[in-house]
């Protein structure tokens, strides 16, 4: 089992968009979860998703790294008292941006928990990236 999810895709989008809606609160909340998130570094923030059936689901952590244009934040999924880290990194492609995630430590999960929350992050992640790139649609044509 790899130890690293890692997500790749190229935006037709600039650098400072994408730069925007994976660090502004009012941007990951439209895409993503409702979120208490500033990119700076030592900010202590909240992600919260909608309650569904198993209730809702609080991600915490603290940002480690913010340089334009590389993220890198500690998850902490509420209750398992497990710290993996997540890294965006952005490169421009001059008129388009790839976009590069990893979600590393999840090793550090116990036994077969690590496995579970390997495929619940890998899973999590593609959803991630799809909101973020309907998002993105829907931005560029409402302007």
């Amino acid at each position: 089992m790899s130890k690293t999810i890692t997500k790749e895709k190229v935006f037709n989008h600039s650098i400072d968009q994408i730069w925007n809606a994976i660090t502004k609160a009012e941007e990951i909340s439209t895409w993503f979860i409702q979120a208490d998130f500033k990119a700076e570094v030592g900010y202590n923030y909240t992600f919260t998703s909608e309650p569904n059936e198993k209730g809702c689901t609080t991600i915490s952590g603290t940002v480690k790294e913010a340089n334009p244009y590389r993220l890198v934040y500690t998850w902490i999924v509420a209750d398992t008292k497990v710290e993996t880290t997540v890294t965006w990194t952005l490169e421009d492609l001059g008129n388009s941006t790839k976009l590069h995630l990893e979600h590393s430590g999840i090793e550090n999960y116990a036994g077969e928990t690590a496995l579970a929350m390997f495929d619940s992050f890998d899973g999590g992640w593609n959803n991630c990236i799809n909101g973020l790139t309907d998002y993105l649609k829907e931005e560029v044509n409402a302007r």
